[in-house]
């Protein structure tokens, strides 16, 4: 009975991870299907640019991966989950061009609507980024640096080394299970052998892309930041829900990535083997102007994952040169979607900040209503809501908002 468990966890073992094997995926334990958000608004109808592939498969093992992916291609370049804005995509590829050079062109970069933070890259050159990613990222060098890990992984053909790997060591694992308590613990062994190759390839990613990025000329010491707020984030998390912080939970020996301790502490180390550059730049700046026309989508879509502390802490991050009107009127839509007595009366306050400033949202006097509304303030509500709808006398909600205000729009 324990060898035939065994067997059966070895095939489970090993169909995963030829799963892996096609799409690295960067962050462990998120495996969401990006059709996991709300699509992006119709309006965004720029064309995803696929360049021509330069380098081909080798042998019958990688064709057969490429076709594979293909057809996971063509489903997605259709999806509406896909960001078609030009000028973000546009933004990333150059971020991208920049860290990797000239074979640049040999990648897809697709960018998915989805608020969780992760980007994966097939074997043919597909890669997505999900939109969360770029909530997370806080600069060119955090983006570049995660761009460059999954570069490494399409470079070096480790979805191919690893498809290998499970296949060798799989097949013998399966076989030796069946034959008793001895057997089982041997397969098992080859089992974590496949795990453990894995983990040493995402350990080689990390490493090449602080060396890639720093030749582009961004700050390697910004890559294990990117862990360090992960780690962060998962402890607010468990604050909030009261329960244990499950930073370190990587699956430990069955673990397809290293603990995100270790990968700070190495990326660390790495940096600093680099001899610092007076050029070197966190590209901050250019980061910033490029994600913000996209940034209320982003903070709204990480809201709707019911998830206050990871939201609240990303929030007052985002908020440590100062709290803008947008963090404002963000902090506002988290406080009023959790909805407690005291959260709509903190919400209120957020919002009534940020409508002191001229380039306040617009949607700052439709939260500030509904807030209002739900905290029993109904004149002061439909005032509120009432001022949105003259500021934005298009807005889709239009016929919800004006009944709450008093049917007069």
């Amino acid at each position: 009975m324990i060898a035939r468990r065994v067997a059966l966890g070895v095939a489970a073992a090993a169909m995963a991870l030829t799963q892996l094997a096609a799409a690295q995926p960067y962050p462990s334990g998120q495996a969401v299907p990006p059709q996991t958000q709300t699509p992006p608004p119709a309006d965004v109808s720029a064309t995803v640019e696929v360049a021509p592939a330069v380098y081909q498969p080798q042998d019958k093992d990688e064709r057969g991966l490429w076709m594979q992916m293909a057809e996971q291609e063509r489903d997605l370049k259709n999806s509406n989950f896909v960001i078609r804005d030009a000028a973000l995509n546009d933004y990333v590829r150059r971020v991208f061009c920049r860290t990797v050079g000239p074979r640049c062109s040999e990648v897809r970069i697709y960018v998915t609507r989805t608020a969780y933070f992760n980007a994966n890259i097939a074997p043919n050159g597909m890669m997505q980024v999900w939109s969360g990613l770029l909530l997370r990222t806080r600069n060119e060098a955090q983006l570049a640096a995660v761009l460059a890990h999954e570069y490494v992984h399409y470079e070096n053909r480790h979805s191919l080394l690893l498809f290998r790997e499970v296949r060798a060591r799989a097949a013998g694992a399966a076989w030796l299970s069946m034959f008793g308590l001895v057997g089982a613990l041997i397969a098992l062994g080859e089992v974590s052998a496949i795990f453990r190759f894995s983990r040493e390839q995402e350990a080689a990613a990390d490493a090449g892309s602080v060396e890639m990025i720093a030749r582009a000329g961004y700050d390697p010491n910004e890559a294990p930041k990117i862990w360090e707020q992960f780690r962060e984030e998962a402890d607010a998390t468990a604050a909030a829900r009261g329960t244990k912080s499950r930073k370190d939970k990587n699956g430990g020996l069955f673990a397809s990535h290293p603990p995100s301790a270790e990968r700070v502490t190495a990326m660390t180390a790495e940096a600093k083997k680099i001899a610092p550059s007076p050029g070197w730049t966190s590209g901050r700046r250019e980061y910033v102007a490029s994600i913000s026309p996209f940034w209320t989508m982003l903070v709204d879509d990480q809201i709707k994952l019911n998830d206050f502390g990871a939201t609240d802490f990303l929030l007052a991050h985002l908020a440590n040169e100062g709290w803008t009107p947008t963090l404002n009127y963000a902090r506002g839509e988290l406080y009023r979607s959790r909805g407690r007595p005291d959260d709509l009366t903190a919400a209120v306050g957020f919002y009534r900040q940020a409508s002191t400033a001229p380039d306040a949202p617009v949607e700052t006097w439709r939260g500030l209503g509904l807030a209002l509304l739900r905290s029993g303030d109904q004149p002061a509500g439909q005032t509120a809501l009432k001022s949105y709808l003259e500021r934005k006398p298009d807005a889709p909600d239009k016929s919800m908002i004006a009944m709450l205000a008093g049917g007069t729009q």
